[in-house]
C-alpha cells in the first residue's frame, strides 16, 4: 500500500504536537493500515496524557502531605526548643514541669513518625497480611499495652460489654494479629482523647452472618455531624495528630474489612466498629 508523503508529514507533525503536550485528534474512519496506525497513536497519546495527569495530581498530593507533616512536626519541635532554653534558669518545680512536657512532646513526635512510616508501607503495597484466629480478648491485650500509661494518667477505665468473663472477650476474630492490634491501638487512643478524665471506654465483640467484629465506645458526648466526613482524612482530626484513624482504616481495608462509625450523641459516646467480612 502506497502512502502519500503529505499524509506522513501531517502524521509526523501531529506526533510532534503530542510530544509538546497538545491533544490533536488523529482518528479517522477510513480503512487501511495508516488509519489503524493513526487510531493506535491517538489511543497511546490518550493513555500518556492520563498518566501525566495522574502524576501531576500525585505530585500535588505529595506536596500537600509534606506540608502537613512539616506543620505537625514543627509544633512540638518548637515547643521543645523553647522549653529546653527555659530549663537553664528554671526553678526545680518548673524544671520538673518542663521535663514532663518535653517527654510528652517527644512521645507525640515519635508516634507521628512511626504512624507515617506504617502508612507509607500500607500505601506502597509492601505489607503482606497474615490472617489467623485470635480472640477479641487476646487482641485487646496486645493493643492496650502501649496505652496503659495514658489510661492511668487520665484515670480512665476500659471495660468489656457483659463483664470481663463475658462472651464478647472470647469472641473469635480472623485477622492479622500484629497489624490489627496496631489498628485497635489507634481506635483506643482516639477513644481516650475524646473521653473525660475518669471516663469509661467500653469494648465489645461478636459475629454475625456477614462479619466478625470488635467495637470501641468512648465516654464522650459523641461526634458532631459536621465532623463525621473528615474522620478518616489525614491531619484533619479535631484532636491528636489526625493520623491514627486513617492508619486504622487502611489496615482494615487491607484485610478486606472496614470501620463503621456510630457518632453517638444524646449522652452516648461514639462507637467505632472494626469489621472483618467473611469470605
Amino acid at each position: 500500500m502506497w502512502v502519500k508523503r503529505r499524509e506522513i508529514e501531517k502524521l509526523s507533525a501531529d506526533i510532534r504536537r503530542i510530544i509538546d503536550g497538545q491533544s490533536p485528534d488523529l482518528r479517522d474512519n477510513l480503512e487501511g493500515r495508516l488509519s489503524i496506525l493513526k487510531n493506535d497513536i491517538h489511543s497511546l497519546a490518550g493513555c500518556l496524557n492520563e498518566q501525566a495527569g495522574n502524576l501531576l495530581r500525585e505530585k500535588s498530593a505529595m506536596a500537600d502531605t509534606l506540608t502537613d507533616i512539616s506543620h505537625q512536626l514543627k509544633t512540638p519541635l518548637t515547643a521543645m526548643m523553647v522549653m529546653a532554653e527555659l530549663l537553664e534558669n528554671a526553678t526545680p518545680e518548673k524544671a520538673a514541669e518542663f521535663i514532663l512536657n518535653l517527654k510528652q512532646c517527644l512521645a507525640r513526635t515519635g508516634w507521628l513518625v512511626n504512624a507515617l512510616l506504617k502508612m507509607a508501607k500500607l500505601e506502597s503495597g509492601s505489607v503482606v497480611f497474615s490472617p489467623g484466629e485470635i480472640t477479641a480478648g487476646e487482641l485487646f491485650e496486645v493493643a492496650l499495652q502501649p496505652l496503659q500509661i495514658l489510661f492511668d494518667i487520665k484515670s480512665q477505665r476500659v471495660v468489656w460489654a457483659g463483664g470481663e468473663n463475658g462472651a464478647a472477650r472470647g469472641a473469635g476474630l480472623l485477622c492479622d494479629r500484629h497489624w490489627t492490634a496496631e489498628a485497635l491501638t489507634n481506635i483506643l487512643k482516639n477513644a481516650s482523647e475524646h473521653s473525660p478524665e475518669g471516663g469509661v471506654i467500653t469494648v465489645d465483640a461478636g459475629a454475625n452472618p456477614l462479619c466478625r467484629w470488635i467495637s470501641v465506645t468512648d465516654g464522650g458526648r459523641g461526634i458532631p455531624y459536621g465532623e463525621m466526613m473528615g474522620l478518616f482524612q489525614r491531619f484533619k482530626g479535631a484532636q491528636g495528630t489526625g493520623v491514627g484513624l486513617p492508619l486504622a482504616l487502611a489496615i482494615l481495608r487491607g484485610q478486606h474489612g472496614d470501620i463503621e462509625v456510630d457518632g453517638g450523641g444524646g449522652g452516648k459516646g461514639a462507637t467505632f466498629t472494626l469489621k472483618f467480612f467473611l469470605h
